[in-house]
C-alpha cells in the first residue's frame, strides 16, 4: 500500500508539470535540430540535397557536437543540483569539490611539459579529475560534516589551481596557448570515438543519481533530519560525490570547463516548476540544462569564428547568480 501511495503521489505531481516537461522536450528537439544545421556552413539534413562533404560534416562534427551538448548540459545541471542540496548552498556547483581543477592540472601537466598531443588531452583530464575524485571520496569516508567536506574539496581545488599556475609560469607560449584554449571549453572536440567513453560514464553517473533520489529530499532539511528519517547520511554523501565526479569529471575531460550551467540551471528549474522535490527538479534540471546548452551552442555557431561555449554560457548563468546574491530567491 505504501509503495502504491508513493507512486500515486509521484504521478499526481508529474501530471501537474506534464505540460512544462512537454514544452521543454519540444524546445530541446527544436534546438537540437538548429544546432546540427547552424554553423559557418548552413546544412539542411531533412532532404536529399546534401553533398558527400556536407554529409560528412553532419555525421562527423555536427551530430556528435549536438549530442554532447545534451549530455553535458544534463550532467552539469544534475551535478550542480546535488551539490546545492548536499551543502545547502545556493552557489554550490558541479566543480565545488575540485574535480575541474584536477582535470585542469592533468591537462596542464600534459601541455606544458613538452609532450602535448591534442588527442591525449581528454586522457590527461580524466586522470587528473579521477585523482581528485578519489581523494575527495577518501576524505568523505572520514569526515562527518558536509561543511568539512566542502572545505576540503575547495582546498584540493586550490592546491591543483596553484600547481597549474606554477606550471604556467614556466611554460612556453605555444603550450600556454593550447592550455588556455582548452580552459575556454568546446563541444566540437568530441567525436564518435570519444562518445563511446563519455556516454557510458554519463549513464553510470545518472544511475548513481537515481540511487540517491529519495535521500536527496531528506538532506534538504539538514543532516539531523535526514538521520531521523533513517537515511544513511555518510553513504548518501559518498554516492553524491561519486555521481558528481563521474558527471562533472567526464564532461570536463572531453569538453573542458563549462561555466555557470551547473550553478544556474537548478535555480531556474526550481523557479519554473515551483517545486523543491527532487523527483521533479532533477529531471527538470536535466532537460533544462540540455536545452540551455544547445541554445548556447547555437549562439556560438552564429559567429564567423565560433565563440567558446563558456563565454556564452556565462552570459546566461551570471545574471542568475547575481539575482541569487541580491536576494531574488530566499
Amino acid at each position: 500500500m505504501h509503495i502504491c501511495k508513493v507512486f500515486s503521489n509521484f504521478a499526481a505531481e508529474m501530471s501537474r508539470n506534464l505540460s512544462l516537461f512537454v514544452v521543454l522536450g519540444l524546445l530541446t528537439v527544436l534546438f537540437f535540430g538548429l544546432d546540427i544545421c547552424s554553423g559557418s556552413l548552413w546544412l539542411w539534413p531533412f532532404g536529399d540535397g546534401l553533398s558527400p562533404m556536407e554529409e560528412q560534416i553532419l555525421r562527423a562534427i555536427r551530430l556528435p557536437k549536438a549530442i554532447t551538448a545534451v549530455l553535458a548540459g544534463a550532467a552539469l545541471s544534475v551535478a550542480g543540483l546535488m551539490m546545492q542540496t548536499l551543502f545547502r548552498n545556493p552557489l554550490a556547483g558541479p566543480y565545488t569539490l575540485g574535480v575541474s581543477s584536477g582535470a585542469s592540472l592533468g591537462v596542464a601537466m600534459l601541455t606544458m611539459c613538452s609532450v602535448a598531443v591534442t588527442v591525449f588531452l581528454p586522457v590527461a583530464a580524466c586522470i587528473g579529475a579521477t585523482l581528485v575524485l578519489l581523494l575527495v571520496l577518501a576524505v568523505s569516508r572520514r569526515v562527518t560534516s558536509n561543511v568539512s567536506l566542502l572545505i576540503v574539496g575547495m582546498m584540493f581545488g586550490s592546491i591543483a589551481g596553484a600547481l597549474v599556475s606554477l606550471l604556467q609560469n614556466f611554460a612556453n607560449p605555444d603550450a600556454l596557448k593550447l592550455f588556455i584554449v582548452w580552459t575556454l571549453g568546446s563541444l566540437s572536440s568530441v567525436n564518435w570515438s570519444d562518445m563511446s567513453i563519455l556516454l557510458p560514464v554519463w549513464l553510470l553517473g545518472m544511475a548513481v543519481v537515481l540511487c540517491v533520489l529519495k535521500p536527496l529530499n531528506g538532506l534538504m532539511l539538514g543532516e539531523d533530519y535526514a538521520r531521523g528519517l533513517g537515511i544513511n547520511v555518510r553513504r548518501t554523501r559518498l554516492l553524491i560525490v561519486l555521481a558528481t565526479g563521474l558527471l562533472a569529471g567526464g564532461v570536463t575531460a572531453f569538453c573542458g570547463p563549462i561555466a555557470f550551467i551547473g550553478v544556474a540551471v537548478p535555480h531556474l528549474a526550481r523557479g519554473l516548476f515551483r517545486s523543491s522535490n527532487h523527483r521533479i527538479t532533477l529531471p527538470a534540471s536535466a532537460w533544462l540544462g540540455a536545452c540551455l546548452l544547445l541554445v548556447c551552442d547555437v549562439l556560438c555557431s552564429l559567429f564567423t569564428y565560433p565563440l567558446p561555449i563558456s563565454t556564452v554560457s556565462a552570459l546566461f548563468g551570471a545574471p542568475v547568480i547575481i539575482w541569487i546574491i541580491l536576494g531574488g530567491r530566499r
